[in-house]
């Protein structure tokens, strides 16, 4: 995730440096220096970022498996069909949205990022998505 992005989610969460400090549990020095550029977003900071973004607006029409086409077998074996997260495929590790789990989350969201699910979630009503 890039300074830009993360400045975006910020605002459209409504909140302050310091009420994202709290709920990212890091320092208000970590947000400043994740909003100049000058360390990069970690992983787990990501994840409850777009995780809080998602749930303040709420779950998409449909889930992943429905939205993706997925066939029975692989729906089977992805733990977003099993757990009922379709809203939250791309913040549960182990999908297999292209019938293998990635093996980290950089590549995970290199994927997820062209899903209409996070997509969905990364693109306000009406604008274009926010860069990545």
């Amino acid at each position: 995730m890039d300074a830009a992005t993360f400045v975006a989610i910020r605002g459209r969460l409504g909140k302050t440096q310091r009420e994202l400090s709290h709920l990212l549990g890091t320092s208000m020095s970590a947000i400043h220096s994740y909003e100049q550029g000058w360390r990069n977003v970690p992983a787990h900071a990501e994840r409850q970022l777009l995780f809080l973004l998602a749930r303040k607006q709420g779950p998409p029409a449909e889930p992943c498996w429905v939205a993706r086409s997925c066939p029975p077998e692989r729906r089977e074996r992805c733990p977003a069909f099993e757990f009922r997260a379709g809203d939250l495929c791309w913040f549960i590790n182990g999908t297999v949205c292209e019938g293998v789990p990635r093996r980290t989350w950089t590549l995970k969201m290199e994927l997820c990022r062209e899903c209409v699910q996070l997509r969905a979630i990364l693109e306000p009503a009406g604008r274009p998505a926010v860069s990545h």
